[in-house]
């Protein structure tokens, strides 16, 4: 397994870092909507930290995978530590292609146990449950939505997407949240592809000033790692607010039925947000 180390910050630090999460916190009611939420490739599901804490927090239950032979460290419930077996296989041909189904399997068999399994499965509501996911997860979040209907709705932020979808298409809403290597006709074609393919409500949405961690933790904790900020990159604490914004706005249209007007047309409390492609190539 590949280690890596950032000068003159303690081995310690990450472990130290308070969230506001409560262990054992009461839910909130019963039949709630389900979110499912997919790191990118090598990623622990603790770098969507806070956007899980948000969601939790609107009265989402929220569930992180951690795909297992991915992540740098997997820890299992009996203490042993996965580690990266498919690392070393990313240029292969075809791997992203396998990497999508072999989650979107991992996405089903959780949503099996959840709903049926774990012990609070009454607090599911099995009817509305949504993926989003960033990079890799991303990628996976449609690749689920393709394999099984229960995923009612999906959120890729910046992944480049590898499962196909069928030429009747993809009629369940999906939204891309990304950073300007996705607009239409840029350096990832991606998601020009699969566009034309999403035949019921969809959004495309680039994020000016992002880059792919924007949609994570990683900026967010830069400060405490030593790591400083690229200039003209969108600021760590402004891109998890946009980030929580539009996600949740998409939830809570299409999980709650509650109309995000947000969604409708750009803001001008979020400048930042580009809707493609119409206003993409706009200052």
């Amino acid at each position: 397994m590949r280690r890596y180390r950032i000068a003159g910050v303690p081995d310690d630090t990450l472990s130290k870092t308070r969230t506001n999460a409560i262990k054992d916190a009461e839910p909130t009611g019963r039949k709630l909507p389900l979110v499912v939420l997919s790191s990118g490739f090598t990623n622990p599901m603790s770098t969507l930290t806070s956007l899980a804490e948000d969601l939790a927090s609107r009265g989402y239950v929220v569930a992180g995978i951690d795909h297992t032979y991915e992540s740098y460290a997997t820890t299992l419930a009996d203490g042993r530590v996965a580690e990266c077996l498919a690392c070393d296989s990313d240029t292969d041909p075809g791997f992203g292609t396998g990497v999508v189904a072999g989650r979107a399997a991992d996405v089903s068999f959780v949503l099996d146990q959840l709903t049926t399994k774990w012990e609070g499965s009454d607090l599911i509501d099995r009817s509305r449950i949504a993926m989003v996911g960033q990079s890799m997860g991303g990628a996976s979040a449609m690749a689920s939505m393709v394999k099984d209907s229960r995923v009612r709705a999906g959120i890729d932020m910046d992944g480049t997407t590898y499962a196909r979808i069928p030429k009747s298409g993809l009629s369940r809403p999906f939204m891309f949240l990304g950073s300007p290597q996705h607009v239409p006709g840029g350096r990832d074609t991606s998601w020009d592809r699969d566009w034309k393919l999403l035949t019921g409500w969809k959004r495309w949405l680039v994020l000016t000033g992002a880059e792919h961690q924007s949609f994570t933790d990683g900026p967010l904790m830069a400060g405490a790692l030593g790591v400083k900020p690229a200039y003209g990159v969108l600021p760590a604490a402004r891109a998890a607010e946009l980030t929580r914004t539009y996600v949740a706005a998409f939830l809570d249209q299409h999980l709650r039925a509650k109309r995000q007007p947000l969604l409708d047309k750009p803001s001008s409390r979020y400048p930042e947000v580009k809707f493609c492609p119409a206003t993409c190539g706009q200052s």
